[in-house]
């Protein structure tokens, strides 16, 4: 049980820890419909090469031995959809996200890109995943850890419902570490992103909290740390474009 004076970060403010699940859904319920129109304009089409590499890493078997990726806070099901694509016959996808709009966007893009029959989409909290123990081959959360409450959670239940063998991917923003990119993407992440998110969306406000959360995730050794607590091992990241993301992975061994 949570103690009442827990506190965590919703953007640059500090909330009681039970409330920032509940302002990030009013957030994602805003924005689910130009999610991925926001996400191209935001990254002015970067997120696409990123979660390629992603794929690329994750790199889920060609044949027809089964495959069973769960893809956390994917509720557009952009990440499974890459992956379905790439994969074999045996593969499968299983999208588990907590907003219930983000899911309609995904189960909509599943059907008119004929991958119902393999990505299927479930309602779900990170923090307490409603799945068997060790029930898949690999994990992948792609710019969603960072709007969980308690990350610590979330990767021990990573941790669980992985098989033995199996690899945990975790592609998020992180800490520019070139000189001078640094100013010109802080100038961008707080006089561009809000006013376009006020543009294309209607609602500045959830992009100015998105581009706090940013500044408020931990750095790239931290966040390892925190998976290797978890239990995994060989835990490591890849920073791109100089540090705007990194993907980290770990293996449930």
């Amino acid at each position: 049980m949570d103690r009442p004076d827990q506190t965590t970060h919703f953007g640059f403010r500090d909330v009681p820890l039970g409330e920032k699940q509940t302002l990030v859904n009013e957030v994602f319920h805003s924005v689910a419909s130009r999610y991925d129109l926001m996400n191209d304009l935001m990254s002015v089409g970067l997120h696409r090469a990123w979660k390629d590499v992603m794929i690329t890493t994750l790199d889920p078997p060609k044949g027809d031995q089964p495959f069973a990726l769960l893809d956390v806070a994917g509720g557009t099901g952009d990440i499974s959809f890459r992956a379905a694509k790439t994969a074999g016959a045996g593969f499968h996808a299983t999208v588990c996200d907590i907003n219930t709009d983000m899911l309609a966007v995904g189960r909509e893009r599943a059907t008119k890109q004929h991958l119902d029959d393999r990505v299927s989409f479930v309602e779900g909290n990170a923090e307490a995943l409603g799945f068997a123990d060790r029930a898949f081959d690999a994990y992948t959360i792609a710019f969603g850890i960072r709007n969980v409450p308690q990350i610590d959670l979330a990767l021990r239940e990573a941790y669980r419902v992985l098989k033995p063998g199996s690899r945990f991917l975790c592609l998020e923003f992180s800490t520019v570490d070139v000189p001078g990119l640094d100013r010109i993407y802080d100038l961008f992440s707080f006089k561009v992103i809000p006013p376009l998110g006020r543009a294309v969306t209607g609602d500045a406000e959830s992009y100015q909290y998105l581009v706090e959360s940013i500044r408020k995730f931990p750095r790239p050794s931290a966040f390892a740390d925190m998976i290797g607590a978890a239990g995994f091992s060989r835990v490591k990241w890849q920073s791109l474009s100089g540090g705007i993301v990194a993907l980290h992975s770990g293996w449930r061994l």
